[in-house]
Formats: C-alpha cells, structure tokens, sequence
C-alpha cells in the first residue's frame, strides 16, 4: 500500500484541508499506517499533479496558503484499481526477536526488563483501542455497513494487541523458567 491509497481514502471520507487529514490521519489510518505531516502535503502535491484530486484555497484560509482538497474522479479510479489488486501479507519484522534467539543460543543477557516493556507498550495501545472502541461504537449506535467496517477494523487492532500480550506473558513464563 502506498501512503496515496490511504489519503484518497481520508479524503473521500471527509474533503479537508492537509492540516485537518494529517490530524485525522493521526487519530484513524494512523493506526496501522504511520505518516508524518510532511510526508503527508508531499503525497498531496504528487496526487495533485497526477490528477487525483484538486486542491482549492480554503474559504476561511484569509491571507494564509490553507488549501482544501477534494477527490477527482481519476482520484477514485486509482482507488478502485488499487482496491481490486491483492495485498500481500505483511512480514514480521521484529529485532527484538532476533535477541530474544540470540539469548536462546548464548544468554542469558537480561531481556525480562525489555519484554516487560515491551508488554506495556501493547497493554497501552489496547487501552487506547479499547476507549476508542467504547467512544465510537456505542451498542446503540446504528449499525451501518461504514460502521460495522469501521469497527471491524479496530477489532483487528484490539486483537493484535491482545496476542501480543499473551505472547509476552507466556515469553515471561518461559524466560522464568530454569
């Protein structure tokens, strides 16, 4: 995926200007796919210039440069295509557990401060997930096909989260052992 996909996405959901979707960014898409705010107007004048959306001066902008950006219609062709390819699985990436081997092989070297650490890293993101959870997605709440998308979505996050803390504990466990 690239961070193109990801901002047609955001702008289709909500028109804004670049500072609004990189906070938006921040608070949705952020969540499984980092971006700074740089790297974010960077895209925007790139997509702009291949014809995918159109960026117009804010009316409330006065004397500043605020733009406000909307999808094209090529815009949201690029999306479809891209939608309709297959995505490949992400790979796990983790130096953390080329140590926790190599403590396997010839450690001890102390890693229980860093698991434990590392444990409340993800306690703190499902915290996170869990609040988002209970602020946007009230039982009552009517349950369209966005929403129920939406929720499905952080179910995945809420899930990660939560395999990774039983990874941790159980990685306590067997460090604990002897």
């Amino acid at each position: 995926m690239s961070l193109c996909h990801a901002l047609l996405t955001s702008l289709l959901e909500q028109p804004s200007s670049g500072y609004e979707l990189a906070r938006r960014f921040d608070k949705s898409i952020g969540h499984f796919w980092q971006a700074t705010h740089q790297q974010i107007y960077r895209e925007l004048g790139r997509m702009e210039k291949a014809g995918w959306i159109r960026s117009d001066a804010d009316p409330d902008a006065g004397r500043t440069r605020k733009r406000s950006y909307t999808v094209l219609p090529a815009g949201r062709e690029e999306l479809t295509r891209w939608a309709g390819e297959a995505a490949p699985l992400p790979e796990l990436r983790d130096e953390f557990m080329v140590r926790l081997r190599a403590d396997a092989v010839a450690g001890p070297f102390g890693l229980r401060p860093e698991l434990e650490r590392r444990r409340s890293l993800h306690a703190d993101k499902l915290h996170a997930y869990r609040a988002i959870e209970t602020r946007d997605f009230p039982p009552e709440a009517e349950p369209t096909r966005q929403r129920r998308i939406h929720h499905l979505i952080l179910k995945a996050g809420i899930q990660y989260e939560q395999n990774w803390i039983a990874w941790y504990d159980e990685a306590l466990q067997a460090l604990s052992v002897d």
